[in-house]
């Protein structure tokens, strides 16, 4: 009588089941990883597996179609991982930071027009009363004040 190994076959099949699995999800992280376009047949090139099993499997099934709808919304733009989506809270905290920066900026734009406007006014003030101690052009000598003819 011949000894029952039929457990080995059955291993081995379960083994090769589980391969098959993980190739397929391997494929899908990489193909959503890379952005690129995910329908059956892609993901079936991509992990060497038929379309029919992929149809067979529940679980792949929706995660295929639910790639597959996000990708054709938006074929134009690249599309994000969904491990590298930003969430709701990073935005926000990205926007308060945004937010601050500019306000820096337009107090210190403030200043430094408000210094401009001060530096202006007081050469200005020293041009008219003749103490300037600038000179816009080299060897210019100030020209005299002619008061009104007698």
């Amino acid at each position: 009588m011949r000894a029952d190994n039929s457990h080995h076959v059955i291993a081995a099949a379960r083994r090769r089941a589980e391969q098959t699995r993980a190739r397929a999800v391997a494929a899908l992280r990489r193909m959503d990883g890379a952005g690129r376009r995910i329908n059956y047949d892609t993901v079936a090139r991509e992990a060497g597996v038929s379309r029919s099993w992929l149809y067979a499997q529940h679980d792949l099934r929706i995660q295929i179609d639910r790639l597959r709808a996000r990708h054709s919304i938006q074929p134009t733009v690249l599309t994000v991982p969904d491990r590298q989506k930003a969430s709701d809270a990073s935005l926000l905290r990205r926007l308060q930071a945004a937010t601050d920066r500019i306000h820096r900026l337009e107090e210190e734009n403030q200043r430094l027009r408000k210094a401009l406007a001060n530096a202006l006014g007081q050469r200005r003030a020293e041009d008219v009363i003749g103490q300037s101690s600038h000179r816009d052009t080299p060897n210019r000598k100030n020209s005299k004040i002619i008061g009104p003819s007698k």
